[in-house]
């Protein structure tokens, strides 16, 4: 339980995982992801609520040496708690151009029912989440403050490796550089596409996709980045889009049941990040230790559990068990976390379970912007009255 602040007494429930036979069977309908807004960051990590920061997939050159360029990394500093305000701004643009609220029951970040989803077969690292009711849906948002104390006790662990992790980590931002364009085949110059190994790779700029989607009753508003798209975007709104999630991983040596093992076992993460978003492709950049690109494979998204569950497969991780929990967790948590103040969703590296106890009594902490607060008051009121005309 975590402490709370000034006089507040406050208990925890606790919603558990195991055993796993509870949520085996079939997984309930899930709502397909609709892209109903966008935003993106631009080369400043600036906000912009349009979709300048789009990338466009075509394949990086074999051989290439990921390393390349690492001593410029142009690296974002996400040393600051950046809340859920780029997608709240979102959220406030699209309900004033459409002039009603939307229905979502729960807003996060993608990379938060990421977690959650997984917690049936990632138990290693715990996490820690704030969360806020307000209006009838519950905003949750990642405990900056716990992500940051994780990162440095990771990085006061041994490494082993002659590779730095700071490196390592680089690779898949330059497999994205390597991959990307920014616009059509047909509207990139040739110099562009070729000289792409020479770019100086970047985090900072990001496209930012926001989709209605559900899983279990509750209908879900999330954001989260893609990194590029593979046509077009379709002539509807709503339609499904051809995005590609990017993805670096260790090459799989020729009967080394380990590396396979190693692989399935990260398929349990490409896919909820990719099935969340509504992503249906998956481009992953094979690489030596040495970190060179040495194959890539495309991977459909929907096919993924099937292939972790197929004779033979030590992925040790099932699809439907993932979806039924997160069902199961999503309606109990609508149903715990039922007033005001700011409560604490927690899991434990290790434990079975997940614990949410309200750790301030009033107000939403920082998790809601005074914008978007503000914004839906005005939006609460109306629109002014008319002025009356001369009878």
């Amino acid at each position: 339980m975590t402490a709370p602040s000034s006089s507040f007494s406050s208990t925890s429930s606790a919603f558990e995982i195991f055993p796993l036979d509870q949520w085996m069977g079939d997984s309930p309908a899930v709502k397909r992801p609709k892209e109903f807004t966008h935003f993106s960051y631009d080369d400043e990590h600036a906000y912009h609520p349009d979709e300048r920061s789009m990338r466009w997939y075509y394949p990086a050159k074999l051989g290439t040496d990921l390393s390349k360029g690492f001593e410029k990394f142009d690296k974002h500093d996400d040393g600051g708690d950046e809340h859920l305000d780029s997608l709240l701004r979102s959220i406030a643009l699209h309900e004033e151009k459409e002039g009603k609220r939307i229905d979502a029951e729960v807003v996060t970040w993608r990379g938060m029912m990421t977690k959650i989803m997984a917690s049936p077969f990632e138990d290693r690292d715990g996490f820690e989440m704030n969360a806020t009711l307000y209006q009838g849906c519950i905003f949750i948002e990642e405990n900056h403050e716990y992500k940051m104390a994780s990162r440095l006790e990771e990085s006061a662990r041994p490494w082993r490796n002659p590779i730095p992790r700071e490196k390592m980590a680089f690779w898949g931002y330059k497999f994205e550089t390597l991959s990307t364009m920014p616009a059509t085949w047909g509207l990139t110059s040739r110099e562009y596409i070729e000289g792409r190994d020479e770019h100086v790779v970047s985090n900072k700029a990001q496209y930012c996709s926001i989709v209605r989607t559900g899983v279990g009753k509750p209908i879900l508003c999330l954001g989260g980045e893609v990194d590029a798209i593979w046509d077009s975007r379709p002539m509807f709104a709503g339609e499904p889009i051809n995005w590609v999630e990017l993805k670096t991983s260790a090459e799989i040596r020729p009967g080394n049941d380990r590396d396979m093992q190693n692989f399935e076992r990260k398929l349990l993460k490409y896919w909820i990040q990719s099935f969340l978003l509504g992503v249906p492709k998956i481009m992953v950049g094979f690489r030596s230790k040495r970190g060179i690109l040495t194959g890539i494979e495309e991977i459909q998204t929907a096919t993924i559990p099937a292939t972790a569950q197929r004779p033979g497969s030590k992925a040790g991780w099932d699809g439907n068990v993932c979806i039924n929990f997160a069902a199961g967790f999503m309606e109990w948590l609508q149903r715990t976390i039922n007033d005001d103040g700011v409560w604490r969703i927690r899991r434990r590296a290790g434990e079975q379970r997940i614990e949410v106890s309200r750790v301030e009594a009033t107000g939403h902490g920082r998790i809601l912007s005074d914008e978007f607060i503000n914004w839906r008051i005005k939006l609460a009121l109306g629109p002014p009255p008319s002025d009356q005309a001369d009878v």
